[in-house]
């Protein structure tokens, strides 16, 4: 942990930025990379009895959209004689973009052992997010594209690649949401042309095997969980986590702490305590529990907490803009606090400690320094941003106590590869939509990076490889890790390599909007925030 060394002297500029808002929504079927399929009619063996089954969401997708929420209501297997069976009947949000390549625990039922062979989702409601950089009106803007709307039950797609035998004590399945194939996102830029948004959410179900171990490498295990302690159970060493998802509102999951739990920004479980933020490793156990492995609190004292890109970085003033895709905290949005979703902060970092996640263990032995700090930091890494309070109209900018660097996903195309000490250099190669090229150019911040559309991705034999695309040139696969600015270029430290999805293209859409949509417009000028909002809603 660096505490900042130096503060910018303060002026008045400001960055402008336009923020457009659409309803609209859709549900997908798309299957997850974290697990491995299994199929047939039992293995010769007579189904009765029940079986837990522990449902996970993950996701599958480029970097085009930067959230995508949606708000189930029901989950349903049906057998191959008809009978259904609800795995879940209660509303649950989700944010799916932040579980590019990941998993996150749904909901845990007990089912009759049977061949299922379909599957249904009903989503209550749903939004998707696109930014971009460019000139809108004569104007250059960062502008923010939400789409949401209720979805209706025929555009959500659940697909078995093949039937799926519950059988056993316990088994989990993943509902992997394949993004290309569940929102079309037109021109960011495009302030009044709507018409080409649209979401058909398309999932993909199927069984994944559970780690033997915490420390496997492969399926169940979960990185960079972010959430608030809602209740502890001392005697047990227990607690339960509510996990920001959205403007939706919250899940909660239950997390045990054992002797191999490492901490990190704390002691030890004693030192946890109720509305503490965490930033957290475990492993899904057979009951839809979590075993943690790593639990981080990255500032005991913090108020608030935003998880989500940098979008800006003042050249002249130690401020900066981020995207709060994961919200904590009494101003963040949804029945859980109070803040409006649309009143994303600009921040003063001039008295910020800045920290690099403990997530990986490896950072001394890249052949490149990673450092992260207040000179190096750019537009498009992901952050934790802790703050005491939020202050939107008046007085200061609101205040950064903590800002850690903490792991994403970039999906890229591989241009070649090189030895570098312990580690293979994969030079790669990012969409132009992708928030590094997008954002790097924007006026107000220092141009710091020599080519944002390249990556440097570091891959040792920490790495978990969960890839069937070989990583050779020419093909696209998704990289996590940490993303450091070196000297002008951008390098990662990759934790894990999955298969890639091909890019989209952005097309300009008429100005029109589909009827029961909602928009609204935030415009920032000089000087502070003063939003004006227009609210716009089409007739059904």
């Amino acid at each position: 942990m660096t505490p900042l060394s130096s503060a910018r002297t303060l002026s008045s500029s400001r960055f402008p930025i336009i923020l457009t808002v659409l309803a609209a929504i859709t549900i997908t079927t798309g299957c997850g990379s974290t697990g491995s399929s299994s199929t047939g009619g039992g293995g010769g063996h007579e189904l009765s009895g029940n079986t837990s089954v522990t449902v996970v969401l993950s996701s599958t997708a480029n970097d085009q959209l930067s959230e995508f929420d949606l708000e189930f209501q029901n989950v349903a297997l049906t057998s191959q004689s008809g009978k259904t069976v609800t795995l879940l009947s209660t509303q649950q949000p989700s944010e799916l973009m932040h579980l590019n390549g990941a998993i996150d625990p749904l909901i845990t039922a007990t089912v009759p052992q049977d061949v299922y062979t379909s599957a249904t989702a009903t989503i209550a409601y749903g939004r998707l997010v696109c930014i971009a950089n460019g000139v809108m009106e004569g104007q250059q803007v960062l502008a923010f594209d939400y789409y949401n709307s209720n979805v209706p039950a025929a555009s959500v797609t659940v697909t078995l690649p093949s039937p799926i035998t519950v059988t056993g004590a316990s088994m989990a399945l993943a509902l992997d949401l394949f993004v290309a194939n569940s929102a079309t996102a037109p021109d960011c830029l495009n302030r009044n042309g709507f018409a080409g948004f649209s979401m058909t959410p398309t999932f993909n179900l199927a069984p994944f095997t559970l780690s033997p171990s915490p420390t496997s490498p492969a399926n169940g295990k979960l990185a960079g969980l972010e959430g608030e302690v809602a209740s502890l159970d001392s005697t047990n060493s227990k607690f339960n986590l509510s996990v920001p998802e959205g403007p939706y509102g919250t899940r909660t999951l239950s997390v045990s702490v054992g002797s191999a739990t490492v901490f990190q920004g704390v002691s030890d479980f004693s030192a946890l305590a109720t509305g503490v933020f965490v930033n957290m490793d475990g492993a899904l156990q057979s009951d839809g529990t979590l075993a943690a492995t790593r639990i981080a609190v990255e500032d005991p004292s913090a108020l608030n907490m935003f998880t989500g890109p940098l979008l800006q970085v003042g050249s002249e003033v130690p401020v900066l803009l981020v995207y709060g895709r994961q919200e904590q905290g009494p101003l963040s949005p949804g029945p859980a606090g109070s803040g409006n979703y649309f009143d994303t902060p600009y921040m003063d970092f001039s008295s910020a400690v800045f920290q690099i996640s403990g997530q990986t263990t490896n950072l001394q032995s890249l052949p490149f320094v990673a450092s992260f700090n207040a000179s190096n930091m750019v537009a498009g890494q992901n952050v934790d941003i802790s703050s005491p309070a939020l202050e939107l109209m008046g007085g200061e900018y609101t205040p950064a106590n903590t800002i850690t660097l903490i792991p994403q996903t970039i999906d890229a195309t591989v241009i070649s590869s090189t030895p570098s000490g312990s580690f293979t250099d994969y030079s790669v190669s990012l969409a132009a939509y992708d928030l590094f090229p997008t954002l790097a150019v924007q006026p107000g911040q220092t141009t710091l990076l020599t080519n944002p559309s390249e990556v440097e991705v570091y891959v040792d034999s920490n790495t978990q490889m969960l890839n069937s695309t070989p990583l050779a040139a020419g093909n696209t696969l998704r990289f996590y890790g940490l993303v450091f600015n070196d000297n002008g270029t951008l390098r990662m430290d990759c934790g894990q390599v999955n298969d890639g999805v091909a890019g989209s293209s952005q097309s300009s859409s008429g100005n029109h909007m589909e009827p029961g949509e909602t928009r609204t417009v935030r415009h920032a000028g000089a000087g502070r925030m003063q939003p004006t909002i227009t609210v716009v809603t089409g007739s059904h």
